[in-house]
């Protein structure tokens, strides 16, 4: 019974759990930080790539030694597996970009999940300590960054105004009161939030004559909107 069980296992069944439960771990942490920001791709989406890749390494390491070592003539490259993973992972980076007019929301989350595959391989091949670094300057990146590039902006002359409505609003109801305005749209930016709500942030060029009360009372009487706020 006991050299069944074993036969089942493979003889680096503990090798290959401790592998998949790193990458596990690692793929998490950022998948975490994603979800956290609520993009499309976040803690499970970062997981399944992170682990499976991981499992494609593992399998290019230790799914053939049977053949090769039941056939001389047979000879296999480890590498060609990871090759097609990572050219391969590309459609579902696709996925999560989004263009809506000017604006093109998710190549950061594109980039961690192209960037979480590699990582799965690097711990499907054993590289604990470059996986483990890869991970800490992966999260550095993008939590402290981010906050560098708010203080980088927030000298920059511009307002952003937020404004919180139901899906069904039509945007460009909203764009026409700017353009009636004259005021300058440099970026739109739309977000889920609670309540089946939906965050939409308009950044425009900061105006010292423009009237914000007369602004946002236009704003708050289309239908749908429930509040308005400038956020800087």
């Amino acid at each position: 019974m006991k050299e069944l069980f074993n036969e089942l296992l493979g003889d680096h069944f503990y090798i290959i759990l401790i592998r998949v439960l790193v990458a596990l771990f690692l793929s998490g942490l950022i998948g975490f930080e994603r979800e956290l920001k609520n993009h499309s791709a976040g803690f499970r989406t970062h997981i399944l790539v992170g682990v499976g890749s991981c499992l494609m390494m593992l399998l290019s390491l230790f799914g053939f030694e049977f053949f090769l070592e039941e056939y001389d003539n047979i000879r296999f490259d480890p590498a060609r597996i990871p090759s097609y993973v990572i050219s391969g992972i590309g459609f579902l980076g696709a996925g999560t970009i989004i263009v809506y007019g000017g604006t093109i929301r998710g190549l950061t989350t594109a980039a961690s999940i192209w960037t979480v595959a590699g990582l799965g391989l690097v711990v499907g091949a054993g590289m604990y300590a470059a996986a483990v670094l890869t991970t800490a300057i992966i999260l550095l990146s993008l939590i402290f960054l981010n906050n560098f590039e708010r203080l980088f902006r927030r000298g920059k002359s511009s307002h952003v105004i937020q404004i919180v409505t139901v899906p069904d609003l039509p945007v460009h109801e909203v764009v026409a009161v700017f353009d009636k305005y004259h005021m300058a749209i440099k970026k739109v930016e739309i977000s889920k939030s609670e309540n089946n709500h939906r965050n939409i942030y308009i950044v425009i060029e900061r105006n010292t004559d423009l009237d914000r009360i007369a602004l946002f009372a236009e704003i708050s009487q289309i239908n749908h909107v429930r509040s308005v706020t400038e956020l800087t």
